[in-house]
């Protein structure tokens, strides 16, 4: 009989675990919030996330539960651990993915090197902080915040006086650094891990746009580097699935921890075409506890394009023709959303042994998508 995967969330990840679970042998379900969401061709039920009762009725006959977002509360996932059902990653585990001070105080007691940080309830408490910190400071709200959301740069407690109704916020230091990374993780509940090539994000107004697949300019201490960090981190924490380090190198060549996701990842959308076992296949193997897949490159380099907003007559499908044709070495993955001013609506990837030749086709692909 086959293995029946549940996915909480009908965004584009559950979409592209969708294929991969397939071609597995694996039976998907998805719990989507609203109908037409990007996975809509595997859902089998809609509701509220966050209702206990509904996600429970979902979770029966399905053999695990994972998750393409990380807002499923603590209570609706300890509920189900109760009730019998495997949770993978587990609550113990996504706990540290969905409160960012949670995160930082375990990661402290793991050793990870991360910013400096500090828990801040009032002004006069940010405040401090700053002075403490050359007058500014990143400030973050401890849960729900994403692609540049819940995060400020800012000098004055005054930046965020609206933000401390809600409790206690997550003051850091402002890095200097001069790249940011993403170091991934696979780890079955078993406790086989493997890592993938430590990759160079490139973020515009707080969203991913690009990936370069390895990091280029990256030794091989720096590679050692970045692997131990995600290996501790998934042990440490006790991860079960997909995890993503997000990482500062700065100036002065330290890696320091930014944030966690434990899922698949925009970071690792490049697998899809430049690995052997992509992240979204990785994902499926490693819930279900079964042999993890090769992580290696098939090329020398992959680079991957957000296709962000999308043509403003509503329809990718339109432009599929004239990319093919003068592209045809690109793979082009959309996620059946409608476009929308700055929304992941896609993305492309292209591999090659020229890095410049590949940066070049991925974005001259994606620019066809673009008004």
């Amino acid at each position: 009989m086959a293995l029946t995967l549940g996915i909480v969330g009908g965004g584009q990840l559950a979409r592209m675990m969708i294929a991969p679970a397939v071609e597995l042998g694996v039976d998907v379900r998805v719990l989507a919030e609203e109908p037409g969401m990007a996975a809509a061709l595997a859902a089998t039920a809609t509701g509220d996330y966050r209702d206990l009762e509904t996600v429970r009725a979902f979770a029966r006959g399905v053999d695990v539960l994972t998750f393409d977002h990380e807002h499923v509360p603590q209570e609706v996932l300890r509920a189900l651990v109760a009730d019998g059902v495997r949770v993978h990653p587990g609550p113990d585990a996504l706990q540290f993915a969905q409160d960012k001070l949670l995160m930082r105080a375990r990661l402290a007691g793991l050793g990870m090197p991360q910013p400096e940080w500090a828990r801040v309830t009032d002004a006069a408490g940010l405040q401090s902080f700053l002075d403490e910190h050359g007058g500014r400071a990143v400030v973050k709200t401890p849960r729900g915040g994403y692609d540049g959301k819940g995060v400020r740069v800012v000098a004055d407690p005054e930046e965020v006086a609206d933000w401390f109704d809600g409790g206690e916020l997550l003051a850091e230091e402002l890095v200097d650094f001069t790249r940011e990374l993403a170091q991934q993780v696979a780890r079955r509940p078993s406790g086989q891990l493997v890592a993938y090539p430590v990759v160079e994000t490139v973020q515009r107004d707080g969203v991913c746009a690009e990936v370069i697949a390895p990091a280029p300019h990256g030794s091989t201490r720096l590679t050692e580097v970045a692997a131990s960090i995600g290996t501790a981190i998934a042990e440490g924490l006790g991860v079960t699935g997909m995890l993503a380090v997000e990482l500062f190198q700065t100036t002065d060549d330290r890696l320091l921890v930014n944030e966690l996701a434990m899922r698949p990842h925009n970071s690792g959308h490049w697998g899809q075409d430049g690995a052997v076992t992509g992240q979204f296949e990785q994902h499926v193997r490693a819930v279900l506890d079964l042999p993890l897949g090769d992580p290696a490159p098939r090329q020398p380099w992959s680079v991957m394009v957000n296709i962000l907003g999308g043509p403003a007559d509503g329809t990718l499908e339109s432009r599929f023709p004239a990319v093919l044709e003068a592209h045809p070495a690109v793979k082009v993955h959309t996620y059946g959303k409608a476009p929308r001013p700055g929304r992941k609506v896609g993305h492309v990837n292209a591999v090659g042994d020229d890095l410049d030749a590949v940066v070049y086709e991925a974005r001259a692909a994606a620019a066809f998508f673009a008004d």
